[in-house]
């Protein structure tokens, strides 16, 4: 139930993200620096928010309220989109928006890890995030689909209003609290350096790697963007964020799997070593193929990452406090996000698509340098 509940509200937020790009610099006439702040600062307060939701799901005891109040906050967002007429509407929705993905975020994932077995526990991470991403790739595709038939961005994003209530309808009647979750009582205080030490040295390191990938990884939009400086036309630009998904869900599971099995790290060295490739694709490409096919190797690189990631913070956390731990891990991660974000778009307008991505890969392979140092 959690899947589908991440399957219908990725379909809403994807079909946004595939157009909101497009709205932005072709409607809206913003510059790309202007969108890389706006996706750093609004992706990074996802990350954020999560360290204050995950430790106030443990300090309570709870964890349904917060999914209702993260996911209803994405849900009333959604006709905001459509209406704008300023790009200060577009950055307050999204911004809005995710405050609800932060607060959803780690209460969500640590809920995972209370009602799963730990032998299955990489198995069920990359279960819902390859449910998670099939909202992923419907939302592009409805996106294609929608701009065909209606050449409008703005009546095609009044469709993502649909499926995010579906979710909302599974959250209310489906999904129903661990019955054995207790309070941590070293969570009373929702964020303090005391709970921050408590944590272990195993975990903060697995932080650490979290954010090198983020710094490795801007904002999906120039994806989209990226498409579309390469020729595709409008109404089927957001494929690109199609086939980055189609490889980012048939690769989760099996990724997730696979971690069970052997040391988790290597999952991750795969995963760089795919963003690398990705990275070098998407700067060189000429073709229409040479960027879809950057986008599968981007996709193929998130399913060999993000569950596994997911699963590690879930491994090296205390179960009373896996809610403060994926919020922690989430907050350094939202820091580099940032960063990274708005230095993809200063580059990319400064300096051109090309040196972004290769900027990008230069950083992948740093962290892969680093972890190799560090294993």
């Amino acid at each position: 139930m959690l899947g589908f509940v991440s399957l219908f509200m990725d379909f809403s937020s994807e079909l946004v993200h595939a157009l909101l790009p497009l709205l932005l610099v072709n409607v809206l006439h913003v510059g790309m620096l202007e969108v890389g702040i706006i996706e750093g600062i609004a992706e990074s307060t996802a990350l954020l928010v999560k360290v204050f939701s995950g430790t106030l799901s443990d300090a309570i005891g709870k964890r349904k309220i917060l999914l209702v109040i993260g996911y209803g906050l994405a849900t009333i967002t959604k006709p905001f989109f459509p209406l704008a007429q300023h790009v200060e509407t577009v950055f307050a929705a999204r911004f809005i928006d995710r405050i609800g993905k932060g607060i959803r975020g780690a209460p969500r994932d640590a809920l995972v890890a209370d009602i799963t077995p730990k032998e299955t526990l990489g198995a069920a991470y990359g279960l819902r995030q390859s449910m998670d991403t099939v909202g992923a790739v419907l939302g592009p595709l409805s996106a294609v689909g929608l701009l065909f038939l209606y050449e409008d961005i703005r009546f095609a994003l009044w469709f993502a209003l649909i499926p995010a209530l579906f979710s909302m309808y599974i959250i209310f009647f489906k999904i129903k609290e661990s019955t054995h979750l207790t309070k941590s009582a070293q969570s009373k205080k929702i964020f303090s350096l005391t709970l921050m030490r408590s944590f272990s040295p195993s975990f903060w390191l697995v932080v650490a790697i979290g954010s090198l990938f983020m710094l490795a990884r801007f904002s999906e939009a120039f994806l989209v963007l990226k498409a579309q400086e390469g020729g595709f036309k409008i109404e089927f630009v957001p494929l690109v964020m199609a086939v980055m998904s189609v490889a980012y869900v048939v690769s989760s599971y099996p990724a997730g799997v696979l971690s069970d099995r052997f040391e988790r790290r290597y999952l991750l060295y795969i995963g760089l070593i795919l963003l690398v490739c990705a990275d070098f694709s998407l700067a060189n490409a000429a073709s229409y193929t040479s960027i879809l096919f950057g986008a599968l190797l981007w996709g193929f690189h998130m399913g060999f990452s993000q569950g596994v990631l997911g699963a590690m913070v879930a491994d090296t956390a205390p179960a009373d406090k896996r809610g403060s731990a994926f919020g922690f891990f989430n907050l350094f991660s939202g820091v580099a996000m940032l960063f990274s974000s708005v230095l993809a778009g200063w580059l990319w307008q400064s300096y051109g698509s090309a040196f972004t991505f290769y900027s990008s890969a230069i950083f992948a392979m740093l962290s892969l340098i680093l972890m190799f140092i560090k294993r």
